[in-house]
């Protein structure tokens, strides 16, 4: 049998109907990626925004995300330079008037194909639901960032940039004034080859 070729992995998950029946629109998986990208960047699920225009991290949230990067919205998007994988693919509705938990079935499904081809330098976790899957040991988001931040290892954990955080941050300033310029610096050796 062939080995399937990235392509037809991504267009395997972009079809994906695994949880159709949970789901509040017709599923729409909303991720970015190449074999080729140095960074990944783990997220949580797409919002209403991204579902509505299939392009992931598409509103203030992803603003303020590539605001932490020091990356420009073409360079974000070139997935030479970053592959944008959720948790869970599709926008999975509201729960108490913000966006619902990632589904469950997503990561279990489609992470270790897709992550078995792109061999990223450098992975970014980028809130509660990335951190707890690949780095359950933390016992708090809080935690994971700072520990993570010390460490030269290949993923880094951030909270996530929504304005529902903003509370976080202004208890945190540590995050942006010592976490972010180094993201920044990490970030800008990773891909200036891919953008020169």
């Amino acid at each position: 049998m062939t080995e399937k070729n990235f392509s037809e992995i991504m267009q395997e998950v972009r079809q994906c109907t695994l949880c159709k029946e949970h789901l509040p629109h017709s599923p729409n998986p909303v991720l970015a990626a190449s074999e080729s990208s140095p960074l990944v960047i783990i997220g949580q699920a797409p919002g209403i925004v991204a579902h509505d225009s299939s392009t992931p991290w598409n509103d203030r949230s992803g603003d303020r995300l590539r605001d932490w990067l020091g990356m420009s919205r073409d360079t974000f998007y070139d997935t030479q330079c970053v592959s944008l994988v959720p948790m869970g693919f599709c926008f999975p509705g509201y729960l108490k008037g913000a966006d619902a938990p990632p589904r469950k079935e997503c990561a279990p499904a489609w992470h270790d194909l897709l992550f078995s081809r792109i061999k990223p330098e450098m992975t970014l976790l980028v809130g509660r639901y990335a951190q707890k899957y690949y780095l359950p040991q933390y016992k708090t988001l809080t935690e994971a960032v700072a520990q993570q931040a010390q460490t030269h290892s290949g993923m880094l954990v951030l909270p996530h940039p929504s304005g529902r955080n903003n509370r976080w941050l202004t208890r945190h300033p540590w995050f942006e004034d010592q976490v972010v310029p180094l993201l920044k610096k990490r970030v800008r050796t990773l891909i200036t080859d891919r953008i020169a």
